[in-house]
């Protein structure tokens, strides 16, 4: 979600005896009374116009202005044309607080402007099949391409059908993808079991798992098969973004295709989804859903506060699930229990509004230390569900 404000821009100099260099400061203010932690804030570019000059805005370093501190930034080109459309970087602000920022374009731009310790990733495995999988240093992702359907349809081992979410519960800050994968390849299932990263003890099947869509008609689920394309956009290292698209399916009369851009930030234990829809007909419910596995879990639901959980053991520990989306998006919701494998789902009813739905779905893990129990988990969902309803206000 971009967060822009519009200001007066000031140009100022930095006061220096050798060469004065141009510099511009601005502002980011919390309006919430609640702390907020790794808030990712995104300028559109040109903002910064009057500095780039001839070196470009793939040279600008924002600082703190009290303690000079320099921001690890990022420039997404989300629609692939070459030129960047967002510039991120990530703040803590107290409630109410205000933080003074100085930009200025550097010749000589250190390292932590483009990685630090701490990254978000993303990359197609076609050594595992043909899964896409992401992470931050919270939480990690993956779901299943059109090999792994393939293999199932024909008959052969080693396959998925499933355009569900699954969880990887990693418990380190650090990437685990590429080193998870590996381990797997010399030893097939590693993944799978705990070594003091995390593992995936998560079971999606043909369940939307941790947040995937279907249509609902008619008292049915209608969900597409595996992605057929994939496209990375961004890597990291504050934002990882990349576009799956689906085959066309049937939803009861409606043929429907979709694309699905999924991105997830540094500090977030949730993903951002947008999902857009091509019809003939209008669409009736777009469902998300989060899986119930054996139903002996807890579900709770705050519609008008656009916020939705599944709190259940797992393997010796607990976790948690979500859905948050904007309150005004929400047409129903529904606690669909069944005796059939994989059928029990908490479904969340969206309204497609030119056919797009915007939401985030992710989790908690008890073992990695994160969240204590469910209460925490939904103050975590609540206070994420007030952030995206009041956005950071940036003023020049």
């Amino acid at each position: 979600m971009k967060k822009l404000t519009t200001g007066i821009l000031v140009l100022g100099m930095l006061a220096s005896c050798e060469q004065p260099a141009p510099v511009l400061e601005f502002s980011v203010k919390n309006p919430l009374n609640t702390d907020r932690f790794s808030e990712t804030v995104s300028i559109a570019p040109e903002k910064f116009d009057s500095l780039a000059g001839t070196s470009g805005i793939e040279n600008l370093l924002i600082t703190d202005k009290a303690s000079g501190d320099t921001l690890v930034t990022q420039l997404v080109d989300n629609d692939g044309d070459g030129t960047p459309d967002e510039l991120l970087f990530q703040t803590d602000l107290k409630g109410g607080a205000t933080r003074e920022l100085v930009a200025k374009i550097s010749e000589d731009v250190p390292a932590q402007k483009t990685a630090g310790e701490l990254t978000t990733f993303s990359r197609f495995v076609p050594e595992r099949t043909d899964d896409y999988a992401w992470e931050n240093d919270r939480v990690a992702f993956r779901t299943y391409g059109p090999e792994a359907q393939r293999r199932v349809e024909e008959g052969e081992p080693g396959g998925t059908l499933s355009s569900g979410m699954d969880a990887w519960l990693k418990r380190v800050e650090y990437p685990v993808i590429d080193k998870w994968y590996k381990n797997n390849e010399e030893e097939e299932g590693a993944y799978h079991k705990d070594t003091g990263e995390g593992y995936d003890p998560y079971h999606v099947g043909s369940s939307r798992g941790v947040g995937g869509t279907g249509i609902w008609m008619n008292d049915s689920l209608y969900t597409s098969k595996n992605f057929t394309d994939y496209k990375t956009i961004a890597v990291g290292p504050v934002r990882t973004v990349f576009e799956l698209k689906y085959a066309a399916w049937n939803a009861d009369s409606i043929k429907v295709k979709e694309t699905k851009r999924i991105s997830l930030d540094l500090g977030s234990n949730l993903s951002r989804f947008e999902s857009v829809y091509e019809s003939e007909e209008p669409l009736p419910n777009v469902t998300i859903g989060l899986m119930l596995h054996e139903k002996e879990g807890e579900i709770r639901t705050e519609k008008e506060e656009g916020w939705f959980r599944y709190w259940e053991p797992m393997d010796g520990s607990e976790l948690g699930v979500g859905v948050v989306i904007a309150p005004a998006m929400v047409m129903n919701y529904k606690d669909h229990r069944v005796d059939y494998k994989d059928g029990s789902q908490l479904l969340v009813m969206a309204d497609a509004k030119d056919n797009k739905v915007v939401y985030y779905a992710g989790f908690g893990w008890k073992k990695s230390d994160q969240f204590a129990d469910a209460g925490e988990w939904d103050a975590y969902l609540k206070h994420f569900a007030e952030r995206l309803a009041n956005p950071v206000e940036v003023q020049f």
